[in-house]
């Protein structure tokens, strides 16, 4: 007996053993969450993967905070990056046992932290993944981004709040390292030599020979551009069109697909079957939506290596003719799809590869339109590649849904005398009711 209850201790120590060490070898998770907000998403994880050094965190936080245990909730927040970077280190400086490291980091809040990557670093306020990948994203830039955006001539803004404006993207370019900013050439004297993109979005009146031969000759120093031209007059910029080697025909993308997601057939519909093969649109997954398009060709054969990007419309067709319900496809007249609405251009210049982008659209950048599937990842990858940071494109995470309750001051009262009053003055009356009829019996 004895025996073998050493033979059983003896197997349970090695079963524990075991355990232990398979634990420690090997992890295995599964997010429950219906939203899986705790789980990094596959664009983080790249993101992430693209960081060649160690990532310092420093969180600025006390020991004891009105919010709880803020220490515990960072330091929850970072585990699922350290998981996936080993090299991410966390430490926390409490700011009110070191006041001037504190003031020297800049912090201005309790439980702000300091983000630092290759002698670079950004500040996080903001506790989510979208978030923090901006921040690590700016700090991959080796340099600083400059998108200048042609102004003066009715243009859509990358600062404006109007439906048609493109305020919003602005907005995404600047939280993801991008410093954006107007540019007026009947007042400048050329386009800046340190812009990275010159942004060029359907202008409304013509520009003067003057501002075109200011392109023009920041085109034939090796500039980059990104071209939106909507459906209407080139408003003075034809010795453009004609630079680039570009065929701009009349007419608008008809898809007769885009009812499948309830959309007018003038919305014309871009899939992963209709992505050219080029880093901008490679492994991109996501459908992309372009109002009113048109189609963009090039002349073969000239100075520009040219890539098509973006084929819609394969069962649709360029129509040239009146817009209503009785549309139909004029053989005699129409141009059958799929067809090309967008070119990505390039040639060597002055022993550097300049980058050239344009679309058939500007509406698909909008403030209407920039949240309809893929378009502003689209969008983000097209200036990061005319940028030259081809490490950086990638589909970006999207923001966590909320997963607070946000209770109404009806909705708090209900909840405090239904449960704090009514449900206990019930459970003591029926308990009375009870004890008089056991009594009376």
């Amino acid at each position: 007996m004895l025996a073998q209850n050493g033979i059983f201790v003896v197997l349970l120590v090695v079963l524990v053993a075991l355990l232990a060490f398979f634990a420690h070898e090997y992890r295995a998770e599964r997010d429950l969450t219906q939203s899986g907000r705790n789980t990094l998403s596959q664009p983080t994880r790249k993101v992430l993967a693209k960081l060649a050094g160690p990532v310092k965190v420093t969180a600025f936080a006390a020991r004891q905070d009105a919010r709880g245990d803020l220490r515990k909730q960072i330091e929850g927040f970072f585990a699922p990056y350290r998981r996936a970077k080993p090299d991410l280190n966390v430490t926390f400086v409490d700011p009110r046992e070191e006041p001037k490291l504190a003031q020297a980091a800049g912090i201005r809040v309790n439980g702000e932290s300091v983000v630092e990557y290759d002698q670079r670093s950004e500040h996080l306020t903001d506790y989510n993944e979208q978030s923090f990948v901006n921040a690590l994203m700016r700090l991959m830039r080796s340099s600083e981004r400059l998108v200048m955006a042609l102004d003066g001539h009715g243009e859509r803004r990358l600062n404006g709040i109007a439906n048609h404006d493109l305020g919003e993207f602005g907005k995404q370019l600047g939280a993801k390292g991008f410093k954006t900013n107007s540019l007026n050439l009947a007042i400048a004297q050329e386009v800046p030599a340190n812009a990275s993109v010159l942004l060029i979005a359907s202008p409304q009146v013509n520009l003067r020979p003057a501002e075109v031969q200011k392109i023009k000759q920041y085109l034939q120093k090796g500039g980059n551009l990104l071209w939106l031209i909507d459906p209407e007059p080139l408003r003075g910029l034809q010795p453009l069109a004609e630079l680039l080697g570009l065929v701009l025909g009349p007419g608008l993308v008809w898809d007769p697909t885009a009812r499948q997601y309830n959309a007018q057939p003038t919305i014309a519909v871009g899939t992963s079957a209709g992505y050219g093969r080029h880093p901008i649109t490679d492994n991109f997954p996501l459908n992309t939506v372009f109002p009113f398009a048109r189609q963009i060709g090039v002349n073969d054969g000239g100075e520009w290596r040219a890539t098509r990007l973006i084929e819609v419309a394969p069962r649709g067709w360029v129509e040239i003719g009146k817009l209503d319900d009785k549309t139909a496809f004029d053989k005699a007249r129409d141009i059958p799809g799929p067809v090309n609405i967008a070119l990505a251009l390039e040639r060597s210049v002055n022993d550097r590869t300049q980058r050239v982008v344009v679309i058939g659209n500007g509406g698909f950048l909008s403030n209407t339109f920039l949240g309809n599937g893929g378009n502003l990842d689209l969008g983000v990858n097209i200036v990061n590649w005319l940028a030259g940071d081809d490490t950086l494109i990638t589909i970006q995470p999207r923001p966590s849904p909320d997963s607070n309750l946000d209770l109404g001051r009806g909705a708090q009262y209900l909840i405090l005398f239904g449960f704090l009053i009514f449900l206990p003055l019930i459970f003591i009356s029926t308990g009375v009711v009870i004890w008089w009829r056991r009594r009376r019996a």
